[in-house]
Formats: C-alpha cells, sequence, structure tokens
C-alpha cells in the first residue's frame, strides 16, 4: 500500500477541511472528506487546496495550498483538471498519477485522451455509467477504473413516517429544477393535496422565478437536516431529463433512508444508482409520473442502499487503489 497520498483539488470554490466548512459547497467536497477521513488512520495525507491560504490539519489530514512546483513519489490524485494533471505527471517523471473524475468534461477535451495516455494517467470515474460515456467520448487508450461516491455506514430506514402527499427535491436549481417545477405543477392538478419541498445545497445562484402553488423553498440545510426531511417525504422528486448525474449522491442517501426516488430514466447514472427499476419513468409524461405517485401513495417500493456504495466498501476499493500496479487502458 502507498505510504503516502497527494490530493489536488483546483476546482473548489472555497477552502474546506470539516463538515462544517461545507456550506455553499457541493457532493464532490463531502466525498473528498468522508475519503480522506476514512483513510486517515492508514497512511499520510496531503490536500492540496486553489482556494486555501492557511494551512489547516484536520483528524489526520493536512490541508495545504496548492504547489505545483513540489516534486513528490507519492500516488497524486487531481480532482476534475486533466490539464493539472499532466503538469504534476511532467514533473515527477515515474509517479502515479490519477484523475478522479466527477464530471463530463465537456466534448472540446477529447483531445485529452492522447495525453493521459502517453503520460500513464489513470481515470478514475464515480460511476460505471460515467466510464462508458467517457470511453465512448475518447478515441485513444486510457487507463480507467471506478470508485463510487461513497454514503454513510449508518444511512437506514427507521420508523419515522413520510408523507405521502409531500415529494423533495434536494439538488442544486441548475440541476432540472426548471423541468421540475412544471413536472409537480401537472402532478397537482391530478393530486391537489401535493406538496413539494426545494432543498438547495446553496452552492451555485440560479434563478427560479416565482414558485407554483404548494411548492415550499427550505434553503440551504446541513446534510443531517436533509436526510431528516428525505425521510419525512414521499419521495425524491427529480424527474427532470437534461442534467446527467454522473453519480447521483442523492439518489443514494434517500434510497438508502427508505426513500424512493422518482427518476428520469436511461440519464446518467440514475438507473445505476436507483436501487429498485420503478422508480426509473419517463419524465416527460405527466400521466405516467402522476400514475407511479398513487401507486406509492398507497404502497412505496422497498429501495435500500447499493452495499457497494457503503463507506467502508468504497475505502476498501481506495485501498486496493493505493497497494495496487496501474491498470491496464481502456480501448
Amino acid at each position: 500500500m502507498a505510504a503516502a497520498l497527494r490530493l489536488i483539488d483546483p476546482c473548489a470554490p472555497l477552502a474546506y477541511a470539516a463538515v462544517a466548512d461545507l456550506a455553499g459547497l457541493g457532493g464532490v467536497e463531502a466525498t473528498v472528506l468522508r475519503v480522506v477521513s476514512g483513510l486517515a488512520p492508514h497512511l499520510a495525507i496531503t490536500v492540496e487546496q486553489a482556494a486555501r491560504n492557511i494551512p489547516k490539519r484536520e483528524r489526520g489530514v493536512a490541508f495545504v495550498s496548492i504547489d505545483l512546483t513540489a516534486r513528490s513519489d507519492d500516488l497524486t490524485i487531481v480532482i476534475n483538471s486533466w490539464k493539472v494533471a499532466l503538469t504534476v505527471a511532467k514533473r515527477n517523471p515515474g509517479a502515479r498519477v490519477c484523475v478522479w473524475q466527477h464530471v463530463v468534461p465537456g466534448r472540446h477535451n477529447r483531445v485529452m485522451a492522447a495525453d493521459l495516455a502517453s503520460a500513464n494517467i489513470t481515470l478514475l470515474c464515480v460511476s460505471d455509467s460515467l466510464l462508458k460515456t467517457l470511453a465512448n467520448m475518447l478515441n485513444a487508450p486510457v487507463r480507467m477504473q471506478v470508485l463510487y461516491n461513497p454514503i454513510s455506514d449508518d444511512l437506514h430506514p427507521n420508523e419515522i413516517r413520510h408523507d405521502p402527499d409531500l415529494p423533495i427535491f434536494t439538488s442544486a436549481p441548475h440541476k432540472g429544477l426548471d423541468q421540475g417545477l412544471p413536472a409537480f405543477s401537472a402532478l397537482r392538478t391530478s393530486i391537489p393535496g401535493m406538496r413539494l419541498e426545494l432543498a438547495d445545497p446553496g452552492y451555485l445562484a440560479w434563478p427560479v422565478g416565482d414558485l407554483p402553488a404548494g411548492v415550499t423553498r427550505l434553503g440551504s440545510l446541513p446534510h443531517d437536516q436533509v436526510i431528516a426531511r428525505m425521510r419525512a417525504a414521499l419521495c425524491l422528486f427529480y424527474p427532470q431529463q437534461r442534467f446527467a448525474e454522473t453519480f447521483g449522491l442523492v439518489i443514494a442517501e434517500a434510497n438508502a433512508v427508505g426513500t424512493p426516488a422518482l427518476v428520469h430514466h436511461s440519464l446518467g447514472a440514475n438507473d445505476e444508482v436507483a436501487s429498485d427499476p420503478s422508480q426509473c419513468i419517463d419524465g416527460r409524461d405527466a400521466n405516467q409520473i402522476a400514475d407511479r405517485i398513487h401507486d406509492w401513495r398507497s404502497q412505496r417500493p422497498q429501495v435500500r442502499a447499493n452495499s457497494a456504495f457503503r463507506l467502508r466498501n468504497v475505502l476498501n476499493a481506495w485501498q486496493q487503489l493505493l497497494a495496487a500496479e496501474p491498470v491496464a487502458a481502456f480501448s
């Protein structure tokens, strides 16, 4: 197993080192903290952040500013930026370098394939869906493997009674809320008593205009309060068809606490992460949405967490990465 891990985050707009720092940030940063905190008892970890000016040590992890001039033989993981990864690889020949890919790069980044292949840089994809998307997009052999985003080991259904008239939307507004609100209004014509809660993580300002009748904005809530609202809801209401989740942490977490997620089929990782196929519908079809909600108001599907997404199992996969030789190129 590698003796040390260097993780570089050139993307986060705010410095973070603890859960309390995540206000205004998203699932990527929460995932980073879960992984490094879980691995810290086993090896030395340094997290370099573009937004950090003052070094900090938290739970055995060193959080510092980025220094791309530094020389290091440690396994280096770069979040989302293949160009930064290339810079690191060129400065540290022979070191293992990976890009932890949480997003789909723009089509103009197809040229990255040849550079990544020549530098032996591995793409770590957060879902099988993302790996397949990138494999289709790139046109040169590139090392790729899947490391899921983790959900907490202690997320389980409990005895809290859910409200059969209350779905919830817990993603950032740019993730299809402009399609979700009209879909909810159409649903409300079929079931007049329905209400919808909106919990916005708050990391991106996005105009949504006037809210339709029956919709309540909860604002940006701490993660434990979001989970509590998920438990109380009939379902996660996410029938939008535009934003392709590369993993869909909110879907995985909702299922983990027993709350079904109403998602558009064949979009991003929706079908992969949703633990019961009845959750995947045609989000363009108002009748199909209404029929599924009618069914769930009487009897919700028994959804549970995919054990592969549990933090303990994701950490095991990371430990295998730390101990392994580079994977074969995917061509």
